[in-house]
């Protein structure tokens, strides 16, 4: 009796164990795998409004303040004339590295990053 008890309990835990495993698939937020063919974006619809909200506040980017100066009348041609945008290697770019480093914290969301990643893919077009 004590035999069958225990081949019992291992039996039952076998169960248990193989019915509990499974895989979870994670799939990436729409708009976040880097490695996925770019998406075209507007500057003027997307990406501006973005940078208008997030990093053209006062003492942040703004004229005279610090570079690029990103409020929406000159945030375009002050990325792209400026230096901030390198559309042959985008990785490369001032401006992705920012966005992905340092100043993470004020654009947080991926899919906003990623945004800005297929603009400056795209060819950082002004439309």
């Amino acid at each position: 009796m004590k035999r069958f008890l225990i081949i019992a309990g291992v039996f039952i835990v076998m169960i248990v164990g193989v019915t509990s495993c499974y895989k979870d698939v994670v799939l990436p937020k729409k708009g976040t795998d880097p490695n996925a063919p770019p998406v075209q974006y507007s500057y003027k619809k997307d990406i501006a409004p973005l940078f208008n909200t997030n990093c053209a506040l006062s003492g942040c980017h703004v004229a005279g303040v610090q570079a690029p100066d990103l409020e929406t009348a000159v945030s375009y041609n002050s990325l792209v004339n400026g230096g901030f945008v390198n559309t042959i290697i985008p990785t490369q770019s001032d401006l992705y590295i920012m966005i992905n480093g340092n100043m993470q914290v004020h654009i947080p969301d991926a899919a906003d990053r990623q945004k800005v990643y297929d603009w400056i893919r795209t060819g950082a077009l002004n439309n």
